[in-house]
């Protein structure tokens, strides 16, 4: 069994787009005929750039290979240009060019992925939802309301969710970390208010931040929402600042989460060391795959650390995280996204039922990919999957997150 055919589609969920401007899937083709899918969480570069970078992996790493031999092929594309070091593009590109060779080997041996993993550990998997929106809620206002999200919090709670995330502080800068604005602080003190009121000790609390403060402003801010005991903080400060992200652990007595925007074990590993992070989140489309992947949890066992795989894509991911999280001993919980387009893409094939997922009987992924849906919404816009403001900081108008899927640039 040789890896023969490359597929790439970008597809755009329709509004509001929750999970991006766009996703990307690639679809390979065994010489005897076995297709298997997977998703690239990569967007460094636009869409068509990732595209011959994806082609550019595969022709030179993986075509005509055996999707058994993983590990080979991981280290050709670590190893490429001379840099054995994580580099989020072509890792990204990697990432789904190995889900789908799990999805390979699955459907070939009549086995769900996590069978092939190690074996189940969790019958279900315990997810967690952000606050969207309502259809009743004025979508543009949500992102500043407490009393909205605390709306969306027991309507999450009525679905069976035991966790919820809301990230109300704002903005996402590309200036790296700030110190946050009295505003910033007292916003998110509403909302943690709002939010645990309405959902009592029957949810935890998620709080994101995205790494936009200083380690000086995550203390800050930190030190005033935990009095509502968030289960995590997360990525409190940007991602790559282990020492800092310990600092603010340390300080803040909230466990720190980090990892959406980490690839490969050598960018997890620091945080582990310094004692920075209690709880992990690959994003398995552009951390290296499922495999490497299983390498961050396993290594996260010795720290006592657990996993809670990210997602902000599209349903491809999904599965490939939920068969890791079938697989480990260390699993906290998994995120979800629930749309009608997500639902779709893949025909039904993920249902939470009463906040959990359960662990998938089917072969490979345990996915369909309705292929034609997925051309049928081609990505046509000129933004990356996430974007960052350039404006700094506003400390005197407030600040205003619009929510995962921003409008697109003018």
């Amino acid at each position: 069994m040789k890896l023969q055919d490359l597929k790439i589609i970008v597809t755009a969920p329709p509004a509001p787009g929750w999970g991006g401007r766009y996703w990307i899937l690639v679809k390979l083709t065994t010489d005897d005929g076995i297709t298997g899918w997977g998703e690239c969480y990569a967007s460094t570069v636009g869409p068509e750039a990732m595209r011959a970078v994806i082609a550019d992996v595969f022709a030179r790493h993986m075509e005509g290979e055996n999707p058994e031999n993983i590990e080979l092929m991981f280290r050709r594309a670590y190893s490429a240009g001379f840099t054995q070091r994580p580099d989020p593009t072509v890792m990204g590109a990697f990432s789904g060019l190995e889900i789908a060779c799990w999805d390979i080997l699955g459907k070939a041996r009549d086995r769900p992925v996590w069978a092939l993993l190690g074996g189940r550990v969790n019958e279900r998997v315990r997810t967690y939802s952000y606050l969207y929106p309502l259809p009743r809620h004025d979508t543009a206002a949500f992102w500043t309301a407490p009393e909205m999200a605390a709306e969306a919090a027991e309507d999450c709670l009525r679905r069976g969710y035991t966790a919820v995330k809301f990230d109300p502080a704002g903005p996402y800068t590309i200036r790296g970390g700030h110190m946050p604005a009295m505003g910033d602080i007292a916003q998110s003190v509403a909302f943690c208010k709002a939010v645990r009121a309405a959902v009592g000790d029957r949810a935890d609390l998620l709080f994101g931040t995205h790494g936009q403060f200083s380690v000086a402003g995550a203390i800050r801010l930190g030190r005033a929402i935990a009095p509502y005991d968030p289960l995590w903080f997360e990525e409190p400060i940007p991602p790559d600042d282990a020492g800092g992200m310990a600092r603010v652990a340390q300080a803040v007595g909230i466990p720190v989460a980090t990892g959406e925007r980490l690839t490969t074990k050598a960018e997890f590993a620091p945080l582990l060391r310094a004692g920075a992070a209690a709880i992990l989140q690959p994003a398995l489309g552009r951390a290296g795959g499922i495999w490497e992947a299983r390498k961050i949890a396993a290594m996260a066992e010795v720290y006592s650390a657990q996993i809670a795989p990210h997602l902000y894509a599209g349903p491809v991911e999904w599965a490939a995280n939920i068969h890791l999280s079938v697989a480990i001993p260390n699993l906290l919980m998994a995120e979800t996204i629930e749309t009608d387009y997500h639902d779709a893409l893949i025909k039904g094939a993920i249902t939470v039922e009463e906040g959990f997922v359960a662990a998938p009987q089917a072969p490979g992924l345990g996915i369909e990919v309705d292929e034609a849906l997925a051309c049928a919404h081609p990505y046509a816009g000129t933004g990356l999957h996430l974007e960052m403001q350039e404006a700094p900081c506003n400390y005197a108008q407030g600040n205003a997150f619009q929510g995962g899927a921003p409008p697109e640039p003018r």
